[in-house]
């Protein structure tokens, strides 16, 4: 959707806000707390962002953006050469991280800039209480807000205070009705799993804002890949990613983030064994799709193109 950016403001000193607006539409599409859209900053240059405007404010989107020097470009783009007014494009909203349906107790872990899909998720979640974990307060996007809406409900973990979250103890009881989401670090990330692998399935989630680095995303052995329309047969050698070889190949196959998290590249599997390496399907989704940025076949596969 063709958009534009009609306000920048700072947060803190490396995470700016950008308001975007839709150029052809008066407003954008609905979206639930926790959605993302993918961003086109320029040809070439997409990647993915929760958005964390009001669900019912679809006039315009907000977006947090933390500047990542050694990133792959987008945060660098919209730091060093956004301005108001410049053209963008949105993709529809991407529901892959939604608060769960029926629940009854929502807790909900932010680490640093994975603040960011829970903006919107409280305006679906009254009643949940939120752990924001990050360096120091300079460093806490929204905690001014994010303070006067939850009052006792917020509770921080700020390293330069000396507290640090537990996470085995605050998790260490599941209840039922009772879903936990967590979204940061890789560490943060990491924790939460081994603090909620005794909870029952579907009762924790996780949103993933970074996956495998570009040097490791074509790592593995060599397979080929089928075309089920045409029965070609593309070679994809070792270290080179599954994406990158049905381009090459002609097929036109979207991406974003390039690393696991969004799903933009996937890609229907109709049979074969895959190597999944992402971070976005869900296990019940893995068995007829594949990500084509970070997943491998065994042998060959079969991809509905």
């Amino acid at each position: 959707m063709p958009a534009e950016v009609t306000a920048i403001r700072d947060l803190t000193p490396r995470i700016r806000l950008f308001t975007i607006k839709p150029r052809k539409r008066p407003a954008f599409p609905p979206f639930r707390g926790g959605a993302h859209t993918i961003l086109q900053l320029r040809p070439g240059l997409r990647r993915p962002y929760s958005i964390t405007s009001d669900p019912t404010r679809p006039e315009s989107w907000e977006v947090a953006v933390l500047r990542e020097p050694e990133g792959r470009g987008g945060s660098r783009w919209l730091h060093e050469e956004a301005v108001v007014g410049s053209p963008i494009a949105a993709s529809f909203p991407q529901q892959n991280f939604v608060l769960a349906e029926g629940a009854t107790r929502h807790i909900l872990i932010a680490g640093g800039i994975g603040i960011t899909p829970f903006l919107s998720m409280l305006a679906e979640a009254p009643g949940a209480e939120l752990h924001y974990c990050a360096r120091a307060p300079e460093d806490a996007a929204f905690l001014p807000e994010l303070r006067a809406l939850l009052g006792p409900r917020l509770v921080t973990w700020f390293a330069s205070e000396g507290r640090r979250l537990d996470l085995p103890a605050l998790l260490a009881a599941p209840a039922p009705g009772t879903h936990a989401y967590a979204c940061g670090p890789a560490r943060l990330l990491e924790a939460f799993s081994a603090a909620t692998a005794h909870w029952p399935a579907g009762q924790a989630h996780l949103e993933h804002f970074s996956g495998l680095p570009p040097g490791a995303a074509g790592e593995g052995a060599a397979f080929e890949a089928e075309i089920a329309s045409t029965g070609a047969v593309i070679a994809v050698p070792a270290g080179v990613t599954l994406l990158a070889a049905l381009r090459a190949a002609g097929q036109r196959v979207d991406s974003a983030c390039e690393g696991g998290v969004c799903g933009a590249c996937a890609v229907p599997l109709e049979g074969g064994e895959a190597e999944h390496r992402d971070m976005c399907l869900k296990p019940g989704e893995r068995a007829g799709q594949i990500i084509t940025c970070v997943s491998r076949g065994k042998g060959r596969v079969r991809l509905g193109l």
